[in-house]
């Protein structure tokens, strides 16, 4: 009977056992969030496409078809994407993000077609501006018909106790009014090294260039602290609905690298940024001793030089003459000399050195410098911001010295229409050369340059893969040799830019172990036509598997 029993309860418990044992094996790993039904481009190494992936801890943790993650994983959380399409968070690889959010008290000249419409935008806004000072930027002769400098005639006589700066929308010239002249204290006979104070028959005529600028900016005083945050929110907000996850913040100041890093630690910033300090001899030594400092949303991890101007004002640097302004060549905004201080200090240092060249006599002067503290291949990842126009000469330096061009494509189409005038028509082929410089190390980095260019990260497609203006201009694209697949595009604004800030690893594509930064949009970028790119919406935007914009 003891065995009967003990054989029986021996029956039972091997079927308990085993129905223990087939639901372990048949229960699913847990996912903090599964998308499927999807066409994901991973861009990884092979530029994989999958259908589905799952997340969990704010990372991908695998990829793959629909059967296999929908049969492998489970969730709480599962977005059907059918029809969706869906790319890594776009990363802007040289933009002013900080100066974006802390420029929106201004007055936003952008699109401004005559001085005529300037002064009644300003004059609207001196009625309601924040502080005496009267401030606007963005405003371009090139988009009016008479495309010559303004002078500060018509400001003197509306503002005569007000101070008036007018920024143009590349940054390195600016309009002021005699009021502004007389606080900086400029007179007809001002000189500065690096900048350009224009004089018309022995009188000012409020043009300043480049470093010449500083002498009144610096005398603005800067908005509040508890604003500065309040735009700071805004400007991310419209970054994420334009499915931007991460950005490289060009030149800023340790106290606002101080007020990002305190907003993302209370979770108020959420945007990923790496950031390059200000070109500031207070900064150097401190910092190169520091090394970068990394969080998990802050990356400090070099240093903004500028080498020259801008084409636009005529400050970039030419190795020959403007062609519409014989007898000038441009300038460097310092001495040959610092820039080679400045690169041997942080040649020993673990941090990067990205430099704005625009003309070719900058580039080349920066290049050189480069290649004489680089001494050959390296991974050193050390930057040419713009690489604008560069002499046929000069193009290997970049692949002999792994220098790393971080290029702006709607600069390209942007200056189209005037870029030849200021170059000629040899000189020009050299310029916006983004396949060419690409070629050079096999990857390079996209960016915007905003707020010089507009924010949207599908104008910076569309430029850099199709070089036409919106309507289309012009027809066979402006210098189509150049013009890179969207393929490399796209690895230009997420992997590629990643690797220009030694991040590679963490972000920038979608693979397991990577940060969850992806955006979901509502047509195939990589094969819609090349009219519908810039119609694509940007339908979510997640940063570490959180969404931060849903439309």
């Amino acid at each position: 009977m003891f065995k009967k029993q003990r054989t029986a309860f021996s029956w039972i418990a091997g079927i308990y056992f085993l129905m223990i044992v087939l639901q372990s094996c048949s229960s699913k790993l847990q996912a903090d969030l599964i998308i499927h039904h999807a066409k994901i481009y991973t861009v990884d190494e092979a530029f994989s496409v999958v259908e589905a992936m799952a997340i969990k801890d704010k990372k991908i943790i695998a990829t793959g078809t629909n059967n296999n993650i929908l049969g492998k994983y489970e969730s709480t959380q599962v977005i059907d994407a059918s029809g969706k399409v869906i790319l890594p968070g776009l990363i802007d690889a040289h933009c002013h993000f900080t100066g974006f959010a802390t420029d929106m008290w201004k007055c936003n000249l952008v699109g401004t077609k005559s001085f005529a419409e300037i002064v009644e935008k300003i004059t609207d806004y001196s009625k309601h501006a924040p502080m005496e000072w009267i401030y606007g930027r963005g405003w371009d002769q090139n988009d009016w018909v008479n495309k010559e400098f303004p002078d500060k005639a018509v400001l003197d006589s509306l503002f005569p106790n007000r101070p008036v700066f007018l920024k143009r929308i590349d940054g390195h010239a600016a309009l002021v009014n005699q009021k502004a002249l007389d606080i900086a204290g400029i007179t007809p006979s001002t000189t500065i090294n690096g900048g350009s104070i224009e004089v018309s028959n022995g009188k000012l005529t409020g043009i300043l260039i480049d470093n010449a600028m500083d002498l009144v900016d610096t005398k603005i005083p800067t908005i509040s602290d508890s604003l500065a945050k309040k735009y700071l929110d805004a400007a991310q907000q419209m970054c994420f609905g334009y499915g931007l996850t991460g950005v490289h913040d060009c030149g800023i100041s340790e106290h606002i690298v101080d007020l990002v890093d305190a907003e993302q630690r209370a979770g108020k910033l959420k945007m990923k940024i790496f950031a390059l300090l200000s070109d500031s001899a207070r900064y150097y030594d401190k910092w190169i001793e520091k090394g970068p400092y990394i969080t998990n949303l802050l990356h400090i991890g070099g240093f903004k030089v500028y080498a020259d101007g801008a084409l636009g004002s005529r400050g970039a640097c030419l190795l020959e003459d403007y062609s519409d302004k014989p007898g000038w060549k441009g300038f460097l905004l310092s001495d040959t000399s610092y820039f080679k201080t400045i690169a041997a200090k942080l040649a020993h240092s673990s941090l990067q050195m990205c430099t704005h060249a625009i003309g070719d006599s900058g580039n080349r002067e920066i290049l050189h410098i480069y290649a004489e503290v680089l001494k050959g291949k390296n991974d050193r990842r050390w930057r040419i911001e713009h690489a604008q126009v560069i002499n046929d000469a000069d193009f290997n330096l970049f692949g002999n010295f792994n220098i790393i061009p971080s290029v702006q494509p709607t600069h390209a189409t942007s200056d189209m229409y005037w870029a030849e005038t200021r170059l000629g028509k040899k000189r020009v082929k050299g310029a916006y050369a983004y396949r060419q410089l690409l070629e050079q190390n096999g990857w390079m980095p996209l960016g915007t340059d905003f707020p010089v260019e507009y924010i949207d990260p599908l104008k910076t497609f569309y430029a850099a893969a199709v070089r036409k203006d919106s309507k289309g201009y012009p027809a066979g694209g402006f210098q189509s040799e150049n013009a890179l697949s969207r393929e490399q595009t796209l690895r230009g604004m997420t992997i590629w830019a990643a690797k220009a800030a030694f991040e590679e690893k963490e972000k920038g594509s979608l693979e397991a172990g990577k940060a969850a930064d992806f955006i979901i949009i509502d047509k195939d970028i990589m094969h819609c036509n090349d009219a519908d790119i810039l119609g694509i919406n940007v339908l979510a935007t997640y940063i570490n598997a959180e969404e931060v914009f849903a439309k």
